[in-house]
């Protein structure tokens, strides 16, 4: 699902990158070409090879991929994915609850590519109010933290964007270093997260929002324990 979100992104802004419009371009459909030249027919010859319904074996035509191209390949090869539910009822302040802010609901879907230190992300949210608010540079985030406890964040995420109580959304990708804008012992502390750690423990980690109304998370989902 994140895979696809994020092709479908890409291939968007490749084709608006090419949908310039070019000045005075000649239109060519409109050129009429002179007799005997070959360029009006509405057929050709038979065997000039252009009416030909398949081409023959050898020539390339039918080929379902080119040599030297392969099999397509996606975009991203995850190392592994997550599909996280965010609700209010599991934000704690320490490891006390605090309820969050009723109404709200996050899905985040998100998937890791360790080799290269990356993390690729879905952020949905809705029925968020207030602004966002954190002591970080952004107020959605990824933290260290097991189940019902607080934990310090590894990476800070763009806030999601869109009406003030309906569908907000942030997709992209990050690649460590991570910085959270937090320091902690000196360090901030994004500095020597990987996300490798996730992979090996995935239920010390979660994802949050925070909101001026319910400042210590809105929202809060844990990372799904391994296997």
């Amino acid at each position: 699902m994140l895979q696809d979100k994020i092709s479908i992104i890409l291939a968007f802004l490749s084709v608006s990158s090419l949908a310039s419009p070019v000045a005075n371009q000649q239109d060519y459909s409109k050129i009429h070409y002179p007799p005997g030249t070959g360029e009006d027919l509405p057929s050709y010859p038979k065997g000039t090879g252009e009416n030909l319904p398949y081409y023959p074996p050898g020539t390339g035509e039918n080929l379902p991929f080119y040599p030297g191209t392969s099999t397509p390949n996606p975009v991203f090869n995850f190392t592994s994915t997550y599909h996280i539910e965010a609700t209010p009822d599991q934000v704690v302040n320490g490891t006390t609850p605090t309820g969050g802010l009723k109404g709200c609901h996050g899905i985040y879907d998100i998937g890791l590519i360790s080799d290269i230190n990356a993390i690729c992300f879905s952020i949905k949210i809705t029925g968020f109010r207030g602004e966002y608010q954190s002591a970080a540079r952004t107020a959605t985030h990824l933290h260290e933290a097991a189940k019902g406890q607080s934990g310090p964040p590894r990476v800070a995420f763009p806030n999601p964007e869109g009406k003030h109580e309906g569908e907000r959304l942030s997709i992209g990708c990050l690649r460590g270093p991570f910085t959270t804008g937090l320091m902690m012992d000196g360090k901030d502390t994004g500095a020597e997260f990987h996300v490798g750690q996730i992979e090996h423990e995935p239920e010390q980690f979660m994802v949050d929002i925070h909101s001026s109304l319910a400042v210590p998370g809105a929202v809060r989902g844990q990372f799904p324990h391994k296997g």
